[in-house]
């Protein structure tokens, strides 16, 4: 039994030559069938009849992200470093990165990081340039030997102790953070210290005088901050300067946040005894009299390490002057002293000469702005001629006048250590003038 091919319509066929190989013929085929021949229409024609070849119906993929792409995907070290870094408060990992990811993750980490986790475990000093940039808006690095770590630990000390008000302030946070601190402090300036709070007193009738609340004898003592605590934990300290005062205090200004106790003096004073690594102290604008610099003399006598004192902008006269020069004169090692805007005069000043002809290590001698005269001024430039050490010499503003200036002319020509006499703001005259002027 025998079959014919099939019969193909034209249409069809010409249809999906066009589906298939997406060109279209002007010219007619023809099929031959059966001994027939058909005609096959146009594709223009034919895609009316098929919706499959209208692009309007075709469907289309639209992705949620347009700018997604491949390339964008980061790198698995990348997701590690993000890791560490958005839980390096609670598991830091540091020295177990390999260099490259270690500096990775310095760069990103916080800045409010606790201390307790990135005190020692951080040593970069980049970070702790970001975070000293981020607490203050000045930052000088070059007063810490451009040690930014340290920069930041000292003042943040700082500004716990100036903030510390006695009897209200806790001192949990205080000693936290002195052990992370400790090992980085080398120097503290304390520029104001909070008294502690008291009740208000009774108000005084209009009627009596505010000489009594002027002289802040009308309250109760005001003793600050006890040092004691801190000096045993700083084991580097070189350096304290503290001023017993209350910055910023505006409308709020009374007498009493401006003195130093006796207990304050007794205490501070064993402080300083204690530190033996102390080389700088500096107590100024605190109203130190005569009382408390004998008792600050008496525990610093032997102090091993100290070789610069600074007791400018105080009450100290002649009493006080003459304990200063018991220290000169002992075994002390001291090579800056600074008196001065004080009340010394001339027997305070004839003491301090004294210890001059015997002293050997002082360089720096600054009284200016005291009232020592010339009975005062020719004590001490008659010492000259013995002290064989002294370099720098501040006499400024002390009520001198020819006498002195005189002395000190014959006195210039056997010294050859001292290179630098300040005299000004002193009624010398022009004779005197040209004689110091003169002398070679």
């Amino acid at each position: 039994m025998s079959t014919e091919p099939p019969i193909i319509d034209g249409s069809s066929a010409d249809a999906q030559n066009a589906n298939n190989n997406g060109s279209f013929s002007q010219t007619k085929q023809s099929v031959k069938s059966g001994g027939t021949r058909k005609s096959l229409p146009s594709p223009l024609t034919s895609a009316k009849n098929n919706s499959a070849a209208d692009s309007r119906n075709m469907r289309r993929i639209i992705a949620e992200d347009p700018n997604w792409s491949l390339a964008t995907v980061p790198l698995l070290t990348e997701l590690c470093v993000k890791h560490i870094v958005d839980n390096f408060a609670e598991h830091p990992k540091l020295n177990e990165l390999l260099p490259k990811y270690k500096d990775k993750v310095l760069e990103k980490i916080s800045t409010n990081l606790p201390l307790s986790v990135v005190s020692h475990l951080v040593c970069d000093e980049g970070y702790w340039q970001r975070r000293c940039k981020a607490t203050w808006n000045v930052c000088d690095v070059s007063k810490y030997q451009h040690n930014w770590k340290r920069m930041f630990f000292e003042r943040h000390i700082e500004y716990i102790i100036e903030h510390f008000v006695p009897e209200t302030t806790e001192e949990t946070q205080l000693n936290n953070t002195l052990p992370l601190a400790s090992p980085y402090i080398w120097k503290l300036d304390l520029k104001q210290l909070l008294p502690p709070v008291k009740e208000e007193p009774n108000k005084i009738p209009d009627d009596v005088s505010d000489v009594g609340s002027e002289s802040g004898l009308d309250t109760p003592s005001m003793d600050h901050f006890e040092f004691s605590t801190v000096f045993d934990k700083l084991p580097h300290l070189q350096e304290f300067s503290i001023t017993y005062g209350v910055r910023d205090c505006g409308m709020n200004f009374e007498w009493n946040l401006f003195m130093f106790t006796n207990r304050d003096c007794l205490l501070l004073s064993k402080c300083i005894k204690k530190c033996r690594t102390l080389k700088v102290f500096k107590l100024h604008r605190s109203k130190v009299d005569d009382d408390k610099t004998r008792v600050l003399i008496a525990h610093i006598l032997d102090h091993p390490s100290l070789s610069e004192l600074d007791l400018s902008h105080n009450m100290i006269a002649d009493s006080g002057a003459r304990a200063i020069g018991k220290f000169i004169n002992g075994r002390c090692k001291l090579t800056k002293l600074n008196l001065s805007n004080n009340k010394i005069r001339a027997n305070g000043a004839a003491a301090i000469g004294h210890a001059l002809s015997k002293n050997t290590t002082l360089k720096l001698l600054d009284m200016k702005l005291n009232r020592i005269g010339d009975d005062g001024g020719q004590a001490i430039c008659q010492t000259l001629t013995k002290n064989t050490t002294l370099e720098n010499l501040n006499l400024g503003s002390n009520e001198l006048s020819e006498p002195t200036a005189a002395v000190l002319a014959q006195i210039v020509i056997h010294n050859t250590t001292l290179k630098y006499i300040d005299l000004s703001c002193n009624r010398l005259g022009p004779v005197s003038i040209v004689n110091l002027d003169s002398t070679p």
